[in-house]
């Protein structure tokens, strides 16, 4: 994996970043093992940040006049295509298949942001759960707060809890809400600092759509981890997230009514975290049905990369170079009635 000279130049004025080789084994030996010749494709984009793409999703609460124009002369253009079986015309989201960022906007206190920059498949999960005005929805992992962001770009729901339990992270999520809802709106909006595997014996059966946006391992983050000690214990931590995973979907599932719905999101390749976690869930949970999203995934074809052979409730974007999207994992399922 020795770059050349002069793109290690190029990588280094960039960003400092610097691969962290007891990652980068652990995730050569268990990816090879999981997704077979699909791993050197992934590994070669996940390992170069020069070739990452960043998206931009439109503020429709904040305008900004000529930012479209100035975007498509960029060589930006939508993202969804309109044949999706659900995109509300208020989420705009523009991408291109170049490399690198638009400038990012500061907070400043009391004014609004016109974009938010994110990777384009962290939306998936949003248009997975279908959003309508006056909905009940809980959003039970919600920090940084990108995904909440882009629910009320969608919709507005007429109960939106955004919950987050870690301290430093529910901050950030206030913020992210603060930069993005304007005064009367966010009034409307309930952050809370609850464990999430609680939420469900707290609040049985009152909501009509929720996001699990799991905590997980990020292998995009951890390939970079500055302290290989802390890259270790990361690894070493790693498979009880499952565990985590599991019962924050135990506890999303009682929190929904009859006939609600559950998207389940994660951004790491690991099966582990991701089929396995959803398959313990059907398996044990008599109430709960698979939901199919291949329509969605047909649509986004052109824009992503899927894992192929997954079943048709769950999908996994795979990056890959000119598509340097997630990885992202996305699986839908339904709240079955009691009788």
């Amino acid at each position: 994996f020795f770059l050349s000279p002069k793109l290690e130049k190029q990588t280094k004025g960039k960003a400092q970043k610097q691969i962290c080789q007891v990652v980068l084994d652990h995730f050569e030996k268990q990816y090879t093992a999981e997704l077979g010749d699909a791993w050197s494709r992934v590994r070669d984009v996940l390992t170069s940040p020069w070739c990452w793409q960043h998206a931009l999703l439109l503020n429709r609460f904040s305008q900004c006049p000529g930012l479209e124009s100035s975007l498509a002369e960029q060589g930006y253009h939508p993202a969804f295509p309109a044949a999706l079986p659900y995109l509300p015309a208020a989420l705009r989201c523009y991408i291109r298949t170049a490399p690198g960022r638009f400038p990012s906007q500061k907070h400043q206190p009391g004014k609004l942001k016109e974009y938010f920059l994110l990777n384009a498949a962290s939306l998936l999960p949003v248009l997975a759960l279908e959003v309508k005005d006056g909905e009940h929805v809980l959003d039970l992992c919600a920090a940084p707060g990108g995904k909440s962001v882009a629910i009320l770009q969608c919709a507005w729901p007429g109960h939106f809890q955004c919950n987050e339990y870690d301290d430093l992270r529910s901050r950030w999520l206030e913020q992210t809400i603060e930069s993005f809802i304007p005064d009367p709106l966010i009034n409307l909006i309930m952050v809370s600092k609850l464990d999430g595997r609680q939420i469900g014996d707290l609040q049985p059966e009152f909501y009509d759509k929720v996001l699990v946006d799991a905590p997980c391992s990020n292998d995009r983050s951890w390939l970079f981890s500055a302290d290989p000690q802390q890259a270790v214990l990361r690894l070493m931590q790693r498979k009880d997230l499952s565990s985590l995973q599991f019962q924050l979907l135990r506890s999303a599932v009682k929190a929904l009514r009859p006939g609600g719905s559950l998207v389940y999101s994660t951004c790491t390749l690991s099966r582990a975290e991701n089929t396995d976690v959803i398959s313990l869930l059907l398996n044990s949970c008599r109430n709960v049905m698979p939901v199919d999203i291949t329509d969605m995934a047909r649509g986004v074809s052109q824009e992503f990369a899927f894992l192929s052979g997954t079943q048709q409730h769950e999908l996994l974007v795979l990056p890959e170079k000119g598509r340097a999207w997630g990885p992202m994992y996305v699986a839908k399922l339904k709240k079955m009635s009691s009788t």
